[in-house]
């Protein structure tokens, strides 16, 4: 019987590469119509190189191009980058088809709904109020919350212990086999690969299910409830 799920948040609720790879363009021809001069390509290449070896949620990345690319920093280049950044970041962040329609079906399932996620605490927040999905899930727990990133069991176990369930009990969505299915697989929980999200190119994700669409883990659950 399954009781809760717990979600991955990027890649699996919302596109997240989508909206940073529009917003990183954004910001770069703003960049360029402040004076910047520089190919839009070639930047946008060095901007996800230093998000690679940075982290997704580096917050000065910007500053770290420009710094690299010009050896200093122009605060009329950079505030034009950011801003159009922020722009395009709040127009392109949107939920995958379906999400919205799944999360109904399962609380009416009276499907416990939670969110693990390696994001900053903060980061995933506004995402969640961005999206209006701020009430949905309870809890929502960050690297800020636990300490350690997947696929550690820690996030998981605390997951468990809030929602009041077994491992047997909850079953585990997210875009990243090597950290979201090992993570969950380890301590007994059921997984999902949400490979709608995947980024890397999976062939074999180790998960119970893969899945195209969000919306066929209503139908998973159903067939493990016998409902």
């Amino acid at each position: 019987m399954i009781k809760a799920i717990i979600f991955d948040l990027d890649n699996t609720l919302l596109d997240f590469m989508k909206m940073k790879q529009f917003a990183v363009k954004a910001a770069i021809t703003a960049m360029n119509e402040a004076g910047l001069n520089i190919d839009e390509d070639q930047a946008y290449k060095n901007i996800f190189e230093l998000y690679e070896t940075n982290g997704w949620e580096n917050q000065q990345v910007f500053d770290d191009f420009l710094m690299q690319n010009f050896g200093k920093v122009s605060n009329k280049i950079l505030a034009a980058g950011i801003v159009s950044y922020r722009r395009a970041r709040e127009a392109t962040l949107v939920v995958y088809p379906n999400v919205n329609k799944t999360l109904i079906e399962l609380i009416k399932m009276g499907i416990k709904l939670a969110v693990v996620s390696d994001a900053p605490s903060r980061e995933a927040w506004m995402r969640l109020y961005y999206l209006n999905l701020h009430h949905v899930f309870d809890p929502v727990l960050t690297y800020d919350d636990s300490g350690a990133r997947k696929p550690s069991p820690k996030p998981f176990e605390m997951a468990l212990n809030i929602l009041q369930v077994n491992s047997s009990e909850a079953l585990m969505i997210g875009d990243w086999p090597d950290r979201d299915v090992v993570g969950a697989s380890q301590i007994g929980m059921k997984t999902v690969f949400a490979r709608y999200g995947d980024t890397f190119g999976t062939i074999d994700s180790g998960a119970d299910w893969d899945v195209n669409d969000i919306y066929e883990v209503v139908n998973i659950i159903k067939d493990l409830n016998n409902e």
